[in-house]
């Protein structure tokens, strides 16, 4: 029955894996910018993720440091880990007066970070980054003609892994200011999927206990045999 074991255990361990990303899925589905995941397996077992780069609703927020990317591309922000690219636009000022994210990163602009010591802030619709009646830079906003390459570092966090020369201006750049790009995890949806996955992992489950006792039952009647 060893052989005949082989299948419902990697079957559990597929759900396992499942779950995990619904749980992750679930965990972010407020998370500004967050991407969803779509977990398959090669045939060798192999946990294969990729991400859904679907565009998701964009609300109003009214905070004049919130922005939303309503188009191609990523704000590029500075990590102690180096350069990430993130479509979470829920920004703040530091004490410094620099334009940072939720984590403290610092935000990038095409002059290095953005330092916002004014009262009245305006970001147009091309990134262009106005204090008091002055532009004093533009958002660095990257996007990639293979954006398969671009891994999830983090909740809402991406690492490029290519070559630097592969990141490029987007064509169609549209900031959009007072506003976040919400996740593309549907609740109900995921709610329902992991009911899904969790059944299927009672069923593989309950099929290896099946096959664990009758394996002790034919190595007890072999005893009585002898």
């Amino acid at each position: 029955m060893i052989l005949e074991m082989t299948r419902p255990v990697q079957g559990g361990l597929r759900q396992e894996r499942k779950l995990d990303v619904t749980s992750n899925h679930l965990a972010n589905v407020s998370t500004p910018g967050f991407k969803k995941d779509v977990v398959s397996f090669t045939r060798f077992f192999n946990a294969r993720m990729n991400t859904d780069m679907t565009q998701a609703e964009v609300h109003r927020t009214g905070n004049t440091l919130d922005l939303a990317l309503t188009d191609e591309g990523f704000f590029k922000v500075q990590t102690p880990l180096g350069v990430r690219y993130t479509r979470n636009g829920s920004f703040t000022l530091d004490n410094n007066g620099v334009l940072v994210d939720q984590k403290g990163n610092m935000v990038l602009g095409k002059n290095g970070p953005i330092i916002l010591n004014a009262e009245n802030i305006y970001i147009n619709k091309i990134g262009e980054v106005e204090a008091d009646g002055a532009i004093i830079d533009r958002l660095d906003i990257a996007t990639f003609d293979v954006t398969e390459r671009l891994q999830k570092e983090s909740g809402d966090n991406f690492v490029y892994k290519g070559f630097s020369t592969d990141e490029k201006e987007p064509v169609n750049i549209s900031v959009e200011q007072g506003a976040l790009e919400s996740s593309n995890v549907n609740a109900v949806h995921e709610m329902v999927t992991m009911i899904d996955h969790h059944r299927m992992y009672e069923t593989f489950q309950k099929i290896m206990l099946t096959f664990d006792e009758i394996d002790g039952k034919a190595i007890n009647d072999l005893g009585k045999l002898r």
